[in-house]
């Protein structure tokens, strides 16, 4: 699994690539408020939801959390690389980078 800055992610989201977005924060951290087109993926329940929240395997995944600081994007995307999807990111940023470059989040 690779990083991912705002740049190259606002960058393929601009050029259409595939890109399957997830949050891995709690329902109530997705609900108030999301990167635009994301999925809910709970952190802490990765490997039991991967096959059917993220059945498409071979785009380019990225998944982030909060902020620099939150892990959860990390434990994720590990274990999405463990069950062997080929292509998974992580845009440590985080929902605070979006919104502070002045980008919105979908509620």
């Amino acid at each position: 699994m690779n990083p991912i800055d705002r740049q190259e992610l606002t960058t393929l989201i601009a050029r259409g690539t595939p890109v399957v977005l997830l949050e891995a924060l709690p329902e109530r951290s997705f609900t108030a408020g999301h990167l635009p087109g994301a999925r809910h993926f709970p952190h802490d329940r990765a490997v039991e939801l991967a096959a059917s929240v993220v059945p498409e395997r071979e785009v380019t995944i990225v998944v982030y959390c909060a902020s620099e600081t939150c892990r959860n994007s990390h434990v994720a995307a590990a274990a999405l690389a463990q069950l062997g999807y080929p292509d998974v990111r992580v845009y440590a940023g985080g929902k605070k980078d979006w919104e502070e470059a002045g980008l919105v989040l979908e509620r």
